[in-house]
């Protein structure tokens, strides 16, 4: 511990505001705790919830760091009290809570993984957020089977990306929404069984003409407002509709007869304010389940862009655009 640096370079903000608030700025190198590991980051993924906390709407839970940043890959540089899985120099990506857009964080060894077998650092620094929500909501939460029918809203994001490829991994029948012709090929090379261009088809005509009129199994949605009433109307009786975010909103007026005539079972979560212990528990079925599709290429990170640290705001503006096909990493 005594060689490292006393100070690194964070990317913090003073107000909440668009992405030019965004400003690189000196901060103490954290020092770890017990059961916790110093990682010298070397690329840190972004996701929607950091674009939140930037605009005031999503503050990090008690306790946690206020640098945004909720993954990472790099180099374990140091070993908090009672460390027994990793050791100095070895490479992990990882979950955590803040810190991510920095030279140094620190992260509870349980929250962390090795990386897979065949993947670069990069590539392992944009799995962590996206798989750990897309296992906790489709497959925990949402309890897809094989030879279940799934749909994601917003299919060519790091959620959809990821959660096409998992869902045809496990044997579902995939149906993905998607704003452009672009983005719907994006979403078939995936492996999507079916693409809908939200802005030029109705979804729930689409997703009832895919599934033989029967409708979707279970539905993950991040748009929220008047997809909500929708997602009933294209769910098939028992159907699941998990939400994990409301881009448009988290208000909706629903006729909810829907819910009662079609047994649907709507349900939701957040991943960063839930504690270690339940992210370690999503980690584990993770290594097990998931890390081995990873090393036989069978899913794979996809990567749009990637920005130096000090350009954070540059890869914060091009997430906003909606103009990427999958994720967005800062280097370090």
């Amino acid at each position: 511990m005594t060689t490292l640096p006393q100070t690194m370079t964070a990317i913090g903000f003073e107000a909440p505001g668009g992405p030019e608030v965004l400003q690189p700025q000196q901060r103490p190198v954290p020092r770890p705790g017990p059961g916790e590991v110093l990682v010298a980051v070397a690329f840190a993924g972004i996701n929607r919830p950091d674009v939140l906390q930037r605009m005031g709407g999503y503050a990090p839970p008690p306790g946690a760091s206020d640098i945004p940043g909720l993954e990472f890959a790099g180099t374990v540089v140091g070993l908090g009290e009672g460390v027994s899985r990793y050791r100095q120099g070895e490479q992990i990506c990882g979950l955590v809570a803040g810190g991510g857009y920095a030279e140094y964080l620190v992260v509870h060894e349980s929250n962390a993984l090795p990386i897979p077998a065949g993947l670069s650092l990069e590539e392992a620094g944009a799995i962590p957020e996206t798989y750990f929500t897309v296992w906790s909501n489709v497959f925990q939460r949402g309890a897809l089977k094989s030879g279940e029918s799934f749909m994601v809203h917003g299919g060519t994001s790091g959620i959809g990306t990821t959660a096409i490829q998992l869902a045809k991994a496990f044997g579902a029948t995939v149906l993905a929404t998607a704003g452009s012709d672009e983005k719907c090929r994006a979403c078939r090379d995936l492996g999507a069984d079916h693409a809908i261009n939200y802005r030029s088809e109705d979804f729930v005509a689409a997703a009832k003409v895919a599934t033989g009129k029967r409708g979707v199994d279970l539905i993950l949605d991040m748009v929220g407002g008047d997809y909500i009433a929708r997602n009933y109307e294209a769910a098939a009786e028992s159907g699941r509709i998990v939400q994990i975010a409301f881009l448009n909103g988290p208000k909706a007026e629903v006729d909810f007869r829907r819910l009662m005539m079609k047994r649907l079972t709507h349900t939701g979560s957040t991943l960063r304010p839930r504690t270690i212990a339940e992210k370690a528990a999503i980690a584990a079925e993770l290594e097990a389940k998931v890390w081995p599709l990873l090393a036989q290429g069978r899913c794979k990170p996809v990567i749009h862009a990637r920005f130096p640290l000090a350009q954070a705001a540059e890869a914060h503006a091009l997430m906003e655009s909606n103009a990427h096909i999958g994720k967005i990493v800062l280097t370090i």
